[in-house]
């Protein structure tokens, strides 16, 4: 996979704006309310990645099919879904782009379900590191005690962070 480039930047029908705000829900649930904005602009990229602007700032992300809040949107507008609280010890691989392992997390929400995104966060402060695709739902992956549990999708300092536009 080549370095992710900026294509096309374009404004989206209001009419559009009520779909993506629906789905939004569908992944997160009331925190969808936080992402909502007076408008909404979408950059399209040479690879499957789509960014998503609310009022100049890229807060949404749909990769894969998959429409999620950004890493910059999980920090900048900070909801308590869908999280997965790792140590501190775990903090400089997962800013580097590590799945998240299970000696790793010590704290999951109940909303986490298996094949879904999840934000990545730390223990200390709660700032999101990562956004990744569960491998277990949350009462499985708190019983696991070795292994991979997530699948990092997008860090701090990947190609979509540092993408221009």
């Amino acid at each position: 996979m080549g370095k992710l480039i900026s294509k096309r930047r374009h404004s989206i029908r209001k009419s559009q704006v009520s779909g993506i705000l629906q789905r939004l829900t569908e992944e997160i649930g009331e925190g969808a309310e936080l992402f909502q904005g007076k408008m909404i602009e979408v950059i399209e990229t040479n690879q499957d990645v789509q960014l998503f602007l609310v009022d100049k700032e890229p807060l949404l992300l749909e990769k894969d099919g998959i429409l999620f809040p950004s890493l910059r949107g999980a920090v900048n507008r900070p909801f308590p879904q869908k999280r997965i609280v790792v140590d501190m010890g775990a903090v400089s691989y997962v800013v580097n782009g590590a799945d998240i392992m299970r000696p790793g997390v010590v704290d999951v929400t109940p909303d986490v379900i298996a094949g879904k995104p999840v934000q990545v966060v730390d223990e200390r402060h709660g700032k999101p590191l990562a956004l990744g695709i569960a491998l277990f739902d949350a009462a499985d992956l708190l019983a696991q005690e070795k292994g991979k549990i997530a699948k990092t999708w997008h860090h701090v300092g990947d190609d979509i962070w540092n993408l221009e536009f």
